[in-house]
């Protein structure tokens, strides 16, 4: 009991270093001893005094003291993190969730712009186990694909291979990533997919899966206000994102099928259309 109290509480913190990562995108490194030990595909809770707290896919963690999450300019809160600079302070709370299975076998990872978030701890864990991984970075344009230095950096080793894939074009291959997935579920077999990004993307490659019975682990994302099951606001189906995801599981994902990929709620607790 202590434990949980000690998570769920915020713990302020300090910025350690900031990295652009695209003209966009950038990632905040803090020094926060338990969300460094997390496991791939946890989340924590960031607050910024005064100006609101959201949940943010950890990025880096270097299993001492120092995490990292990415950040994206989109709403009030994550524009306020984005104009934080290095001795900044900010909450931080967690880590929260469910992440992904590891496994040894050959594993195809495929993340979408700040998707990709979760997906780079994982790789790291991957390759630690043995795994033959290829990761598959999707964004609309180069300009939304963070990581690709550090994907380099993990995947050197030639059993391993870097796909990138852009709606217009403008770097590696063209086309939605759901279309480049089919053709290598055509042309190889794997033990194990993962992917974490837009929602629509994420239901195609789940289907895609499925159809090739593939075993596969998608990470979600949904309006939190608590982290700890106690609003309720990021229920999908029968569950709630905060406590059994936000990696869900091919039969997780069969269970909530009237809501992945259609329907989220809202900050009121409405349903909206995704």
């Amino acid at each position: 009991m202590e434990d949980r109290i000690l998570i769920n509480k915020p713990r302020i913190t300090t910025v350690k270093q900031v990295r652009n990562e695209t003209n966009d995108i950038l990632t905040l490194f803090v020094q926060d001893k338990r969300c460094s030990a997390a496991s791939p595909g946890q989340f924590a809770m960031i607050w910024v005094p005064g100006i609101g707290e959201i949940p943010m896919s950890l990025s880096f963690m270097d299993g001492k003291d120092t995490c990292g999450f990415t950040v994206k300019s989109i709403g009030k809160t994550s524009k306020a993190l984005f104009n934080k600079k290095e001795n900044d302070h900010i909450g931080i709370r967690g880590p929260y969730g469910n992440g992904f299975t590891p496994i040894s076998g050959n594993c195809l990872l495929v993340g979408g712009g700040t998707g990709l978030s979760p997906l780079l701890p994982l790789t790291k864990i991957l390759v630690k186990k043995g795994a033959r991984v290829t990761l598959m970075l999707a964004g609309k344009s180069r300009n939304e694909i963070p990581f690709f230095k550090d994907a380099q950096d993990l995947l050197s080793n030639s059993k391993h291979k870097i796909i990138v894939t852009t709606d217009d074009g403008s770097y590696g291959l063209k086309g939605v990533a759901s279309d480049h997935v089919t053709v290598l579920l055509k042309n190889e077999k794997y033990d194990k997919l993962y992917t974490c990004g837009p929602e629509i993307m994420l239901k195609k490659i789940f289907a895609l899966a499925e159809k090739r019975i593939i075993s596969i682990e998608v990470s979600l994302e949904r309006y939190i206000k608590c982290g700890f099951g106690l609003c309720g606001s990021c229920s999908i189906g029968r569950y709630l994102l905060c406590l059994d995801g936000p990696v869900f599981s091919s039969k997780q994902l069969k269970e909530i099928s009237n809501d992945f990929g259609i329907s989220r709620r809202n900050i009121n607790g409405e349903k909206t259309p995704i």
